[in-house]
């Protein structure tokens, strides 16, 4: 799964995720050069590069995923991530996701974490 982390995602979950699947295709925002970006601007990165968005923004962030997909414009997904799980948590359900899903299933689809 291609997956790119939003400014304000927790480093330590990024971390976790590699110390426990090393070989995760992760980028972040501020490895592409998108740093203090707007926050469609990374959307289009995203879409281009057929790589699912991790963010913690509730606020704005799916606003923008749905003004995508009601304009038709590509969209590889978006997981939204609670900012008051457990780092561990987390880790662990973007790690199931990611073992029991295909990139393809998460095309034009918001979701919010946690599972429960």
């Amino acid at each position: 799964m291609r997956l790119l982390s939003d400014e304000n995602f927790n480093g330590n979950i990024v971390r976790g995720l590699f110390l426990r699947q090393p070989s995760l295709d992760l980028l972040r925002v501020q490895d592409v050069n998108l740093l203090h970006v707007d926050d469609p601007e990374i959307l289009e990165w995203a879409a281009n590069n057929n790589r699912i968005l991790l963010t913690h923004d509730r606020a704005t962030m799916p606003d923008f995923a749905y003004e995508r997909l009601f304009k038709n414009q590509e969209m590889a997904g978006m997981f939204v991530v609670s900012d008051r799980m457990s780092i561990r948590q987390a880790i662990d359900e973007l790690l199931l996701i990611i073992e029991v899903t295909e990139q393809s299933e998460w095309d034009t689809k918001v979701l919010y974490l946690p599972l429960d």
